[in-house]
Parts: structure tokens; sequence; C-alpha cells
């Protein structure tokens, strides 16, 4: 307990030397270049007033973008993250300077800052990653399991050795005290697919000794999660209404999607245009590419994307794409690396079919499929599909139906404005992440493989 404290404390510290160095850079340029420019000087209370809210700035948007995740977040995600919050503060600082000296100002000083403080935030990532792997080795994790083979997680877990090491794995039929003294010689304990009972005393026996563990949650695990706490005279409740988003929330998501996808649409129209000439010219084929899918309540609409695979390349029947695939075409392969053939969506999003964010719109032969093994599947239509979308971010293209639906109902369940924007920013992410757009393996139609839960 007293080594999680530290580690906090020490994150925490390294994140404010970050912010501190960023808001020296812009201290200076703001004394060196700015200042002078007021129409009305500032007294020194003013100045340091405008120096003083960069920092401030920084840590709003960074608390929103993760950067004091660094104890679980990856190299990449830490740099996405301070780079993304140093972009926005700059930008929200220039248009505070343009309004403060009421004339549009020469942006390059600003640019200039950015391009160091991105500099700064992959050394400072290099450095921060290098000393707290030496500091706090990996966590040696006991790998508690049912019946389910779980061998894609084991292989996800140990992408991250530099985190976490699954040292042993031990069967829950081995019987509660084989599983006690195995729980004692691990740093932590990672559980999934256990029954109820057991698990419960699993976790009691844990939070008794003060060890720390990692719960793969069931679906009810997840819609207890987002339930509202409520008081019942001297008794403690949770209440889940089960309906998916409020009408409230319902009226701002449509209003922000009209606006947003409005706006892209008028800025990308140009890019849209060349892709199109692009697919025109590269076979002769159709632009667009219009497909079945499910959206809110199951209601079935047109999608509409740019085509990125051959005319026919559905004749034996609806399939994902999978690795390598030799349905794809030149220009297609590149749009697709690039989720350019996706822009059309935003179409579909300004007509009310889609939303910004949400779940992935599944084709419904697809769909049915999924929910002879995961009945639950369907819970996802309790709000509109998405362009993109938490399980999006946080998964894969081949994520398997089991974790698409937890990750969706995490999405439903804590939904809120500023969670679709932090899932709109983190979605560029995605162009520098291969495995967010791999197929499926070859020889599969769905994403569905043999150790679904």
């Amino acid at each position: 307990m007293k080594k999680e404290r530290c580690k906090r404390l020490i994150i925490f510290l390294e994140v404010m030397v970050l912010i501190g160095i960023m808001t020296g850079m812009y201290a200076y340029l703001w004394s060196t270049y700015y200042e002078g420019s007021v129409l009305i000087p500032f007294f020194r209370r003013g100045n340091v007033a405008m120096v003083w809210i960069y920092p401030i700035m920084l840590l709003i948007f960074g608390k929103l973008f993760g950067i004091f995740n660094a104890a679980v977040a990856t190299r990449v995600d830490m740099v996405f993250s301070n780079v993304f919050n140093a972009l926005i503060t700059d930008t929200i600082i220039y248009f505070v300077l343009v309004a403060l000296l009421r004339h549009y100002i020469d942006i390059k000083p600003l640019l200039l800052l950015f391009i160091a403080e991105a500099a700064i935030s992959v050394i400072w990532v290099l450095a921060v990653k290098a000393v707290n792997n030496v500091i706090f080795p990996p966590h040696r994790l006991l790998l508690i399991h049912g019946d389910y083979s779980l061998k894609d997680l084991v292989i996800d877990v140990n992408e991250r050795s530099e985190r976490y090491t699954i040292t042993e794995e031990v069967n829950v039929n081995r019987g509660m005290d084989v599983i006690r003294s195995k729980i004692e010689q691990h740093d932590a304990v990672l559980i999934s697919d256990l029954p109820a009972e057991t698990r419960n005393d699993i976790l009691k026996y844990c939070y008794d000794i003060d060890k720390r563990i990692y719960t793969l949650p069931k679906i009810t695990d997840i819609i207890i999660a987002g339930s509202a706490q409520i008081h019942l005279f001297d008794n403690v409740a949770y209440i889940s209404k089960n309906y998916g988003l409020t009408a409230d929330q319902r009226l701002i998501k449509r209003v922000f999607d009209i606006v947003v996808s409005s706006v892209m649409i008028i800025c990308l129209s140009w890019l849209m245009g060349i892709i199109a000439i692009a697919i025109k010219a590269g076979d002769g084929g159709k632009v667009f590419y219009r497909q079945k899918r499910l959206t809110i309540d199951g209601k079935v609409f047109d999608i509409i994307k740019f085509r990125s695979m051959r005319e026919d390349a559905e004749s034996e029947g609806p399939q994902l794409a999978t690795k390598n695939d030799n349905r794809v075409t030149k220009v297609g392969a590149v749009l697709r690396a690039a989720h350019l053939d996706e822009l059309p969506q935003l179409f579909n999003v300004f007509k009310g079919d889609m939303s910004m964010v949400g779940p992935r719109p599944e084709r419904p032969e697809i769909a049915w499929e999924y929910t002879q093994n995961v009945p639950e599947f369907n819970f996802r239509l309790k709000t509109k599909a998405g362009l993109t979308g938490y399980a999006q971010v946080y998964g894969r293209y081949n994520s398997t139906p089991y974790n698409k639906l937890r990750l969706d109902l995490t999405y439903i369940h804590n939904y809120s404005i500023w969670l679709d924007i932090k899932c709109m920013v983190m979605t560029v992410k995605i162009l520098f992440k291969s495995e967010a757009r791999e197929g499926v393996e070859e020889g599969q139609k769905t994403a569905e493989k043999n150790n679904d839960i």
C-alpha cells in the first residue's frame, strides 16, 4: 500500500515537472513577444494571471486526456495525451491573445512553442517510463480463471510486460485453500469467468489482506457500475433504469452531432472530392458503397462508405475484412489505413441514423451470429451507432463480440458529452495504431472466437 501511494506521488510530481517546463516556456513567450503588444499594459498581477492561466488549462485538459495515467498508459498514449493537451491549450491561448490585442497576431511564436512542447513531451515520456520501470517493477499477477480458455487475455497482458506479468495461472476448481496460498505469493490477482460466489470470496479475501485485484467484469457488473446510488432509509441501493440515455442527454447529443457533422462535411468536402476521383480512376467502379447496418433499437439503415474493395467482394456472403484481404483495392488499402473510407458516414450522422460517438454499427447478419453465443449483444442498441466510439478507441477492429459488448456498455452507462469529446479526440490516436485496423484471421467471417464467454 505504501508503495502504491509513493507511486502516485511520484507520477504526480513527474507530471507537474512537465507542466512546469511548459509553463516556463509560455511565460518566456508572453514576456518576450506578447506582453508589450497589449493596448492597455497590465500591471504585475495581470501578467502573473496571464501566465497562471496556462498551467490551469494544461491541468484541466490534461485530466480529460489522462496525463496522470502514466502508471498504466503506453508510451504512445502518454505522448499523444501530452501533445494533444499542449495543442488544445495553445489554440485557446491564441484566441485569448487575439481577444486581448483586438487583432490577429503572428501565430509563429505559438507554433514554435507547440513544436518545442511536443519534442519535450516525447523526451519526458521516455525518461519517465525508464525511471518508473526501474523504481516500480511490473506486478506479478496470479490469473484465476474458470473453464474458458483465456489465451488471448494472457497475450494482451503480456504485451504490457513493463507493467504486468502473469507469472502463474490457477483454475478455480483447485479450491479456495490452494487459491489463497497462491494469492499470498503474488503482487496482484487477475480474475475472470468465475462463479459469483467464488469471485466474492476471492474479492473479500484480497480486500482483507490489502492485495490488489484486477477483475474482468461480467455484463451485470457493468450495468451495476453505471447505476445511481440512492438511500432507502438506512439501506444503500443502486438503481439501474436500463433505458439507455435520458431525454436531455439524447437532445444534447443530437445537437452536438448536427453541429459537428455539418462543420466536418463543409471542411472536408475537398478531400472527399479527391477520394471520389481516385476511386473512380482506380477501377472505374462505383465511388460509394451502401450496406445495411443496425442502430438504436435494432433499426436498420443504409450506411455510406467510400468503396475500398472490389465490387464483387461479397459474392460469397457477408464477412468482415481479413488480414491482407485480397478483395481490397489499391486505393482502398490507403483509405482503410487512414480510415478515410468512413468519411461519408458524416452524412449518416447529419441525417440522424448515426451519432458521432456510439457502438460500432454491425451488419444484421453478423449481429445475429454474435447473439447465438452472446445473447446480450443487442444491449449495445440502447443508443445510436457511432462513427467512432469507446470500443473503437479502446478495443480493436477484431475484438471479440463479448469484449465489444463490455466496452460499449461501459460507454452507455457512463455517457457524458465530455466522454464523446474525449472519444473523438482519442480517435486520432487510432491512425497510429495498426492493431486498431487489423482484420480477422483468415477463414473467419466474423470476430467470434472459440473462447468468447
